[in-house]
C-alpha cells in the first residue's frame, strides 16, 4: 500500500512539473508583447519609406504611451502591402490613395480592404514658365498632362477644378480627354509619360505635374504651382485596414495620433509644402 502511495505521489508531482514547463513555453499572442510585467499591443503597419514610414516614426512614441507597440514594415512596391494586409500579416497599411485602393480591390475581388481615414496629400499642381496666372493662358494654349489612366484623369479633374474645362458628368477619376465637354480656351493637350511632364515646361504653356516629379526639378507646389490640389482631393493618402477593423481601439488610436499636431507640424516643417496635411 505504501509503495502504491509513493507511486501516485510521484506521478502527481511529475504532472505539476510538466504543467509548469508547458506554461513557460506557451507562445505569446500575436497582438501583444511582454516586457517584464507589462504588456503592449503590437500594431504592424506596412508603409513605403517616404513620406509614409517617416510619418509613422513620429507617432511611435505617442502610441507607446498608450501601450501600443507600433511596428513599421517597409515595402518598396504598391502590391504587396495590400496583399499582406488582406492576409493578416499586417494590421494596416499607409502608402496609397483611395482611387488606387478602389482600383486594386476591383481587380483583386478576394481583397476586402477599406479606408480608415486620410492623412496627407502629395498635391498635383499646374506649373508654367511662361505665365504667372492661369487667366493669362491664351486661346489654343498647350497643356502637358500625364498619359497614364490614373494620373491623366487626376490632371483633368484638377484642370476642371481650376475652371479651365468641364468633363462629362460621372467621368470621375478615370476621365480622359475624350470626356471633355467644354473647353472655352481651346486648350491643346500633350499627353506624355508622367515622369517626363516636367521636361515639357520649356515647350508648353503649362503642365500638370505630380509632386514627386515636380520635386525632382525643384518645384514646390505651395510656392510654384499656379493651381494645386487641396485637402478635398480624392487623392488624399489613406490608412487602409481590413473591412470591419476600422473600430478596433488600436486602429482608432493610430488614426488619432496620425492626425495630431505633432504630425501636422512634422509634415509642414519636413516637406515644406511638397506634402500637405489633409486634416
Amino acid at each position: 500500500m505504501k509503495k502504491l502511495v509513493l507511486i501516485l505521489t510521484g506521478l502527481l508531482l511529475a504532472t505539476f512539473a510538466l504543467a509548469g514547463c508547458g506554461g513557460d513555453n506557451k507562445p505569446a499572442a500575436s497582438t501583444s508583447s511582454s516586457s517584464g510585467s507589462s504588456a503592449k499591443t503590437v500594431l504592424k503597419v506596412g508603409a513605403t519609406p517616404v513620406p509614409h514610414a517617416e510619418i509613422l516614426e513620429i507617432v511611435k512614441p505617442i502610441l507607446a504611451k498608450q501601450g501600443i507597440d507600433l511596428q513599421v514594415i517597409e515595402f518598396s512596391d504598391y502590391v504587396q502591402p495590400n496583399l499582406a494586409l488582406n492576409d493578416k500579416e499586417l494590421d494596416a497599411n499607409f502608402f496609397q490613395h483611395e482611387p488606387y485602393l478602389d482600383n486594386f480591390t476591383s481587380e483583386h475581388t478576394d481583397v476586402k480592404l477599406v479606408s480608415a481615414g486620410g492623412i496627407h496629400i502629395e498635391p498635383m499642381g499646374i506649373y508654367s514658365k511662361k505665365i504667372k496666372a492661369l487667366n493669362e493662358l491664351k486661346d489654343g494654349a498647350s497643356i502637358a498632362i500625364p498619359n497614364d489612366p490614373t494620373n491623366g484623369g487626376r490632371s483633368l479633374l484638377l484642370l476642371e477644378k481650376a475652371g479651365l474645362l468641364k468633363l462629362r458628368e460621372g467621368a470621375g477619376v478615370k476621365a480622359t480627354v475624350q470626356d471633355i465637354t467644354s473647353n472655352p480656351k481651346n486648350l491643346k493637350f500633350q499627353e506624355v509619360e508622367a515622369a517626363q511632364v516636367p521636361r515639357t515646361l520649356d515647350d508648353v504653356d503649362a503642365a500638370v505635374i505630380n509632386t514627386n516629379f515636380a520635386m525632382q526639378v525643384n518645384l514646390v507646389p505651395t510656392k510654384d504651382a499656379l493651381f494645386m490640389e487641396d485637402n478635398t482631393s480624392p487623392y488624399v493618402n489613406i490608412v487602409a485596414v481590413r473591412a470591419g477593423d476600422q473600430d478596433r481601439p488600436e486602429i482608432q488610436a493610430l488614426m488619432k495620433a496620425l492626425k495630431s499636431d505633432e504630425v501636422k507640424n512634422f509634415i509642414n516643417e519636413k516637406y515644406k509644402g511638397a506634402i500637405v496635411p489633409a486634416f
